[in-house]
């Protein structure tokens, strides 16, 4: 029994989409990631959409929206980066709930590959002594007499080193590493094989670069080649053609600019997102449409938030606009 009803948005031409991103689904609750879902969570969250909303596959979504068919209450669900347990742990959830998804990969860490803010979760979290200095390294020192005290100095540490450049981030992670002197093994990425699964499971992906840059701290040149080879290098594992991007980090004016968005569109893809926090509405820019995170940890709150994101998030969409000129 759907309950949302006009509350949450109307059909046709008038009506707002939600598009929902996630990073990972763990099999259990991670307190160093508590962005991030577990199993139980994210089942009941699908279930969420299952009952209440309509979940529509992104690229129907986008086609529907182009002709100003959306249905009430249309919701997509996302994927950004590529992790194993999309698969191994959200596919089977989505599947249950007949939910479709599309996953936006960066290809660069198929199988063997490690991004850098998994690199330094892990690092952090093998620390055995309960004071630690990094100040050598310019990232502050932490006392770690608990847990929550350690996803302080996580959250720190990721905090300084995400808007560095590709090779200093690279550097930092390298010295933070050698600091520690922790032998971290641990590849959390999908295989390519995986990918098969997914599509073969009548789920989609979209491209999501090769690496995973803030494209506004490399150089254009560097941007047009990330995103192009990204969409090239999943167009020949798929067989298919790739036409969603998403934006790595994806805050207007300050992850991306207005160059980047052309760059997108110039690469050919048909639609582009970002991370700015809004629900879809027609007249949006298709380079570069609004998602937001599902961070609540309860049915009803989770109910609720999806509810009110119809009708919020305009301050984001001008804020965008005015980010990307």
């Amino acid at each position: 029994m759907r309950t949302a009803g006009s509350i949450a948005s109307s059909k046709g031409a008038s009506a707002r989409l939600l598009i929902l991103f996630y990073h990972r689904v763990h099999p259990v609750a991670d307190p160093l990631r508590p962005s991030d879902v577990d199993a139980e969570t994210f089942d009941w969250q699908m279930e969420t959409l299952a009952r209440y909303f309509t979940p529509l596959a992104l690229d129907q979504a986008m086609e529907l929206l182009r002709q100003g068919r959306l249905p009430a209450n249309a919701v997509c669900v996302t994927f950004d980066d590529g992790y194993a347990d999309n698969v191994e742990v959200a596919l089977p959830v989505l599947q249950r709930w007949a939910v479709p998804a599309t996953f936006f990969l960066t290809t660069g860490f198929f199988g063997h590959g490690c991004m850098w803010n998994d690199r330094v979760i892990e690092l952090l979290r093998n620390v055995k002594t309960q004071k630690l200095s990094l100040s050598n390294l310019g990232l502050g020192e932490y006392e770690i007499t608990s847990m929550d005290a350690r996803l302080h100095m996580v959250n720190s540490v990721l905090r300084q080193l995400k808007h560095l450049s590709l090779e200093e981030r690279g550097q930092q992670v390298q010295r933070l590493e050698n600091e520690l002197n922790i032998d971290v093994s641990y590849s959390p990425m999908m295989r390519e094989e995986q990918v098969s699964v997914l599509t073969e499971s009548g789920m989609s992906v979209g491209a999501h670069t090769v690496n995973h840059p803030i494209l506004s701290k490399i150089s254009l040149d560097e941007a047009k080649q990330e995103i192009e080879s990204g969409k090239r290098q999943l167009e020949a594992l798929t067989k298919k053609e790739v036409t969603l991007f998403a934006y790595p980090n994806g805050v207007p004016g300050k992850d991306y600019e207005a160059g980047h968005v052309g760059l997108v569109k110039a690469a050919g893809f048909d639609a582009a997102f970002s991370t700015a926090w809004a629900a879809v509405q027609h007249t949006d820019d298709v380079m570069q449409l609004p998602r937001i995170a599902p961070w609540d940890n309860t049915r009803l709150r989770f109910y609720l938030r999806l509810l009110r994101s119809y009708r919020t998030g305009n301050a984001d969409r001008v804020a965008m606009k005015q980010a990307t000129g």
